[in-house]
């Protein structure tokens, strides 16, 4: 991307751009007379360039702390209506993110626009959108190369722009907030948006600074966030893993037992929501591309196969016993009281994109 003047690309005067035109007035009234920087995409998508924005804006701000605040262009349909929903413009949002920066700073990251550069790639070729409220991994730093325990983002309304009305449509701004692990951990425990609410009070505006610890090392924030699961449950209803499967096998003279097999790595992740999900009759989808091992509340324990889907009926008493027994070790468990089903847990090899392994888990 280049840096170009604000508003379009400089050869894009003559254009038509209502949608364009619509953000950056939303914009002008929270930066009255403050020229950003802004950085335009040299090829287009539509004419096979690599990057789906048509460009990032950047505004610098010093309240309530200095940081960058970003806003992406090409989400929305920012020149002539093409989609079939009359209501929406686009998929319906525009991404912004707040980036933590020295009083002094001259110039945003670059890193940070080809951040937005991604998750906008990823929703051109999934079709799947972001929305208040949801979370994403970044299976790493989400800025590369930089020692940062940011690895994770949760997603909400921008505090400070509210969703517009454009002449191709509605339109949100959805802010990208930088998450530790263990508060992303928290969010899937709890609620991802309660979580970011909690952390409101720690994070003015939702700034993300990728020096900062994780805000769970706060006592006060960790209590919050603690009684907050324990009264409401988990609104995350499913995990993905990569190893799964399951074998039953019938004994002499006594019940035939179902082994599951599953990876270290998502152990404690399950073992956590199970109780958050079922104790509150819900229900949890444990699944990989191929299988799913699907856990409903009852007041008995039953297992039954349904094609490639295992359904576990677990009584309260037989969820707590599950999260007690259950270990991200490599090894096999029998949960007391529950002998039809055997766990076996295998060990979880993590590798980087290159093939090393750089983490083994069991």
């Amino acid at each position: 991307m280049t840096e170009a003047a604000q508003g379009r690309d400089a050869d894009d005067d003559e254009d038509l751009s209502p949608g364009w035109d619509a953000i950056t007035a939303a914009l002008e009234r929270v930066y009255p007379g403050q020229e950003p920087k802004h950085y335009a995409t040299v090829i287009k998508w539509m004419l096979g360039g690599p990057d789906p924005l048509d460009g990032v804006s950047v505004w610098k701000r010093m309240e309530p702390v200095p940081h960058w605040h970003y806003l992406s262009y090409g989400l929305s349909e920012l020149y002539a209506k093409e989609s079939n929903d009359a209501d929406t413009s686009g998929y319906g949002f525009e991404l912004t993110f707040r980036l933590a920066c020295e009083p002094d700073d001259e110039d945003p990251p670059a890193w940070a626009v080809n951040f937005l550069q991604n998750l906008a790639r990823y929703v051109f070729k999934s079709g799947n959108v972001f929305d208040d409220g949801h979370w994403m991994t970044a299976n790493g730093p989400i800025a590369l190369e930089q020692e940062t325990l940011i690895r994770s983002m949760g997603f909400v309304f921008d505090p400070e722009l509210p969703a517009i009305d454009t002449p191709n449509g509605r339109m949100s701004f959805i802010q990208v907030v930088g998450l530790t692990e263990d508060e992303e951990r928290a969010g899937k425990q709890w609620d991802t948006r309660k979580l970011l609410e909690a952390l409101l009070p720690a994070m003015p505006l939702w700034v993300t600074d990728l020096a900062r610890p994780s805000l769970l090392d706060d006592a006060e924030v960790r209590r919050r966030v603690e009684e907050g699961a324990a009264r409401d449950g988990s609104s995350s209803g499913f995990l993905f893993t990569e190893v799964l499967g399951w074998e039953s096998s019938k004994r002499l003279l006594r019940s035939s037992v179902t082994e599951i097999t599953l990876g270290a790595r998502q152990v404690d992740e399950l073992v956590a929501l199970l109780p958050l999900r079922l104790t509150f009759g819900r229900d949890f989808h444990f699944a990989s591309r191929e299988k799913a091992l699907v856990f409903e509340h009852g007041e008995t324990d039953s297992v039954s196969e349904e094609d490639d889907r295992l359904v576990m009926r677990l009584s309260d008493a037989t969820v707590r016993e599950l999260a007690r027994t259950l270990k991200p070790v490599a090894g096999t468990y029998e949960v007391r009281g529950f002998g039809a089903v055997r766990w076996k847990v295998q060990k979880t090899t993590i590798r980087d994109p290159q093939g090393n392994v750089v983490r083994t888990i069991g």
